[in-house]
């Protein structure tokens, strides 16, 4: 007896132990912090990197700089196109600097491998920048958003406007990674589904500077459309050096399902007129979306992607979540995230299904002529517009687990 009475005494121990531990724990994370994790000097800096830190800092501000009393911090490192890089930053921010929300990440290998360290580390993944619709298919998670958009929603939208103009024969030139092969995967279904045929691809290593190789083979195919499934500079040298090529006069159309303004602005728009783009936000589709446009200009020289734009309304939308919760405990902001409507200057009315993807209207847009173009960054005009629910792959169609539990 007097055994048992020493064993109940040292459980309770450590029954009040535990709580005081936890305790200690909290009280050392006196802060909210959010990670930018993103390609700072590589092919894909400019439509992310710095202008991603940028956005942050502004939504930081704007919400007052702290929530539940807490200040609002924010850290940033360069992966270097690395996905052992890219991950052990982020096992290092959720395990010893409290980092309790990681965005960015335009990288979709590095992307898919973190939805499940932050399931693991009960943290909060945002993704503005990966691409790949594999993160609300079978490599998604609980504790990841897919805010901005994705390959199938942008490819969706090219494809299907091309294929009404005719030509059915289609080629890719595809950067050989989970990223570029989302790309051709996606625009594939559609292609088929339209009744086209893909007669090839040749695949790319990221940030090629010499793309004259794979146009000989898409001239080779004889193919009506050529698709540039990459992103970033890669887009930019592609679509310059096929005009060298003169494949455009050669009666070729060619796309970049991904291709954003600051690629547009790269080309050229005596290269890139004509070129169609998907996008779920411009400048001056609001008075709320060119005001944001000025500032961000002021501080970076230029106006944003909209991934830049999109991680300014994904941390608003994150830290509201913090407040309406009363933590910053990942599963209970991450209830309140699916629960608040999504509305800023770029979005209306969105809201985020049971897969992690963020539903919102996406629209299709051509870059204009030089002579349409009143100023460096007039690049491109409205063609249609793409409900969200049209947008984007149905729920039930990706293999999401999340939603096979359902």
């Amino acid at each position: 007896m007097r055994y048992a009475r020493i064993v109940v005494a040292l459980l309770s121990c450590c029954v009040v132990a535990v709580p005081a531990l936890a305790q200690k724990a909290w009280a050392q994370n006196k802060a909210v912090k959010i990670g930018v994790l993103d390609d700072m000097s590589g092919p894909y800096a400019e439509n992310t990197g710095p202008g991603d830190v940028a956005a942050v800092k502004f939504a930081i501000a704007d919400f007052g700089g702290s929530v539940l009393g807490k200040p609002i911090e924010m850290v940033s490192a360069d992966f270097q196109s690395k996905v052992d890089v890219g991950v052990g930053i982020a096992k290092r921010w959720y395990d010893d600097e409290d980092v309790d929300m990681i965005i960015g990440i335009p990288n979709s290998a590095i992307a898919l491998a973190l939805v499940k360290v932050a399931g693991e580390k009960n943290r909060i993944l945002m993704p503005t920048a990966a691409a790949t619709s594999a993160l609300t298919g079978k490599g998604c998670g609980s504790n990841s958003i897919h805010w901005i958009y994705d390959t199938y929603g942008q490819t969706k939208t090219i494809v299907s406007a091309l294929a009404k103009q005719g030509g059915n024969s289609w080629f890719f030139i595809t950067v050989d990674y989970a990223f570029g092969l989302a790309i051709e995967q996606d625009a594939t279904g559609f292609i088929k589904a339209a009744g086209g045929t893909v007669l090839g691809s040749a695949r790319h290593p990221l940030n090629t500077q010499d793309f004259s190789a794979y146009l000989l083979q898409a001239q080779a195919s004889k193919a009506r459309n050529l698709i540039f499934a990459n992103g970033g500079g890669d887009i930019i040298n592609g679509v310059k050096q096929a005009a060298e090529f003169g494949l455009a006069k050669q009666g070729v159309r060619i796309s970049a399902p991904l291709a954003q303004f600051p690629d547009i602005h790269g080309i050229g728009l005596k290269i890139a007129q004509g070129l169609l783009i998907a996008s779920p936000f411009y400048y001056d589709m609001t008075p709320q979306a060119r005001a944001f446009t000025d500032r961000f200009t002021k501080e970076i020289g230029r106006p944003p992607s909209f991934i830049q734009a999109g991680t300014y309304g994904a941390v608003m939308h994150y830290l509201k979540a913090v407040k309406a919760a009363g933590t910053d405990e990942a599963k209970a902001v991450l209830a309140e995230m699916r629960k608040l409507p999504i509305n800023d200057f770029m979005t209306k009315n969105g809201h985020i299904r049971a897969d992690g993807r963020v539903i919102r209207d996406m629209y299709l847009m051509q870059a204009k002529t030089p002579a349409e173009s009143k100023g460096e960054w007039d690049l491109v005009k409205m063609v249609a517009t793409v409900p969200g629910a049209e947008a984007f792959r149905p729920l039930g169609e990706g293999g999401c687990p999340l939603v096979a539990k359902k």
